[in-house]
């Protein structure tokens, strides 16, 4: 029975596309998981994969929150009725959570809105977005050497 359910919750999540370099360049703060409003083209090419996060951010405009910058290929057999690869996308949030993302991104000018994943959920597109706050070049070389650090202490532990 076990067994089972484990199966059961692999499918539910499918991972489409992460965001590894947002890791990299900030120090996320906090996620949210919000819904995205999609066209059927835009749906059926993401069950392809063909999704890059890698220059995407998100803005709250109007009291919404948009994702900007995220390519979503083109379905192959989309015809007339396909989509734009680049074009802004709603985010969907409660109205709350909004509001304490403005305060938040209003109150401090180094803060940012970044998608670090889009995933299924289900039948559902979802994506995962940060408050993250960006990181100077020295912080990203400290975090590498500690990172580096880590690992050969482990190993040498190993071998005792």
């Amino acid at each position: 029975m076990a067994k089972q359910n484990a199966k059961e919750e692999k499918s539910i999540f499918k991972n489409i596309a992460q965001n590894r370099k947002a890791r990299h360049d900030y120090d996320i703060i906090d996620k949210w998981e919000a819904g995205i409003e999609l066209t059927g083209t835009e749906v059926k090419a993401l069950r392809a994969g063909k999704a890059n996060l890698s220059d995407g951010f998100a803005t709250i405009i109007r009291g919404q929150l948009f994702l900007h910058n995220v390519h979503i290929s083109p379905f192959e057999q989309g015809n007339i009725y396909n989509h734009q690869p680049i074009r802004d996308r709603r985010l969907l949030l409660h109205k709350n959570q909004i509001l304490y993302l403005n305060q938040e991104l209003s109150r401090n000018n180094s803060m940012t809105l970044v998608p670090l994943s889009i995933y299924f959920k289900k039948q559902y597109v979802k994506v995962e977005v940060a408050l993250a706050r960006g990181r100077k070049e020295y912080d990203k070389r400290h975090k590498i050497a500690e990172a580096d650090s880590k690992r050969h202490l482990a190993a040498v532990m190993k071998y005792r």
